[in-house]
């Protein structure tokens, strides 16, 4: 049912701006034309072609991508999710689960993401960029939404239905509305669904399903404030940190730059040097030994010169490790998952601070994972006739953040007092100390060891 959506994009709302998605729906929708902008940069950002991107000059260093994979892996590590006593749903909830770590990293970059049955045996995740949200309830959950699906028949026949699901009188009400274009940027007029083959048997609808009293999918939404338009819309997990990723990659091209420009290089006169075609050519790497130079006759009679510059690839690589140590106290990771580990020049407390602080992070991403899962699995129980009856779900996560920290530091007394590991060394890792300083503070009765 879904697959022309994909084939053909892999964004709705950058096909339609606001006024036309309000004209869709028949009303005011809470996904205003700034978030649209917003969610089209963070895809952007996240493929790698962000707007400062748009040369040959700076590529991406798809920090936007490690990110997000640290935050779902770091979230989903160990996690148990189960549906007790209902095998045949538990068998649906697995199989769907198998996908969640890449579907949970598009939700992060774009802010949010929806996990829905597709009847009793299938299932979806559909990211912000393919839902309009119309309308949130107070705990920040829309209770008004729209999916929408685009169908490419021949060439030039766009069909796109509108899916929405709202509340009526509490109970919620599914309807479907279809419309015909000849080009994909315009909604067209109103068409009959029995003219998409795929969706003959869809009921138009409303439809309201008396006793189901909350949406049939889950919702995740980043732990973030949105501060893009104020909305209950989601917000990237790395939204605040668009300047410093910015920066990152032109400081990265400023140490590609440094290396390139950096190539040693023999300046010779251009009649010794060989020409196809007409023209002569700059080898690259190490077959740039020459470059012609026109050298006439008078004072300066060097044939040959050499082009050797000095290197500043140091400075700007711990220009380019700041950056990303930047970004890492902004989207709340710790020091070492971005920038060099073994280049934090941070003392043992920073260290573990910067744990905590990813921690409660990725404790506040789970929290609202586990909310999702749970709507999942009551709509999942809605489309199986057991909503009523009700089904027993649990959902655990490992909290392995602080705890594999504080095991490798004890193992590492443990090692010390085996012998196998010293004092200096234990102390230069764990107090960021250098050798000379981690020797004078150790007690005079143990520098034997040393």
């Amino acid at each position: 049912m879904f697959d022309g959506l994909k084939r053909l994009w892999g964004r709705i709302v950058s096909m339609f701006n606001y006024t036309t998605l309000k004209n869709i729906i028949g009303k005011d929708v809470a996904l205003s034309q700034t978030m649209i902008d917003a969610i089209n940069e963070w895809k952007r950002m996240l493929v790698g072609n962000a707007d400062w991107c748009d040369d040959d000059t700076v590529e991406s260093l798809k920090l936007e991508e490690g990110i997000c994979r640290e935050f779902a892996d770091s979230a989903l590590v160990e996690m148990e999710a189960k549906i007790l006593n209902n095998d045949k749903m538990d068998k649906v909830l697995q199989k769907s689960l198998s996908d969640i770590n890449k579907k949970l990293q598009i939700g992060l970059a774009l802010g949010a993401i929806v996990f829905r049955p597709l009847g009793p045996d299938k299932a979806e995740y559909v990211a912000a960029d393919k839902f309009i949200p119309i309308s949130f309830d107070d705990s920040g959950v829309p209770n008004d939404i729209a999916f929408l699906v685009v169908k490419c028949i021949g060439e030039n026949d766009y069909y796109i239905r509108v899916e929405r699901h709202y509340f009526t009188n509490g109970n919620l009400t599914i309807e479907n509305k279809c419309y015909h274009s000849q080009s994909k940027n315009d909604i067209g007029q109103r068409c009959n669904l029995e003219e998409v083959a795929e969706w003959a048997n869809l009921q138009p609808g409303p439809i309201v399903y008396i006793g189901m009293t909350e949406m049939d999918f889950g919702y995740y939404q980043n732990p973030i404030e949105n501060k893009v338009d104020g909305s209950s819309c989601g917000v990237s997990v790395y939204e605040s940190a668009k300047g410093l990723i910015k920066k990152a990659d032109v400081q990265a091209a400023r140490l590609d730059w440094e290396y390139d420009s950096g190539e040693r290089a023999i300046h010779v006169d251009q009649r010794a040097l060989k020409t196809k075609g007409g023209k002569t050519f700059l080898p690259r790497l190490k077959k740039r030994l020459y470059k012609g130079m026109n050298l006439e006759d008078g004072k300066d009679k060097e044939l040959y010169k050499e082009y050797s510059p000095a290197m500043r690839d140091e400075a700007f690589r711990r220009g380019l490790e700041e950056y990303k140590r930047e970004i890492e106290f902004n989207v709340g990771l710790a020091y070492g998952d971005l920038s060099d580990a073994q280049e934090v020049d941070k003392t043992a407390t920073e260290v573990l601070a910067s744990k905590t602080r990813k921690y409660n992070r990725v404790t506040a991403i789970q929290e609202k994972l586990e909310e999702c899962l749970n709507g999942f699995v009551n709509a999942l129980a809605f489309y199986n006739g057991s909503y009523t009856s009700g089904v027993e779900f649990t959902c655990e996560f490992n909290d392995s953040i602080l705890a594999d920290e504080e095991s490798e530091r004890q193992q590492d007394r443990q090692d010390v007092s085996m012998g196998v590991m010293s004092l200096v060394e234990y102390r230069m890792k764990w107090y960021n100390e250098d050798e000379a300083t981690a020797k004078s503070k150790i007690p005079e009765q143990n520098r034997v060891m040393e």
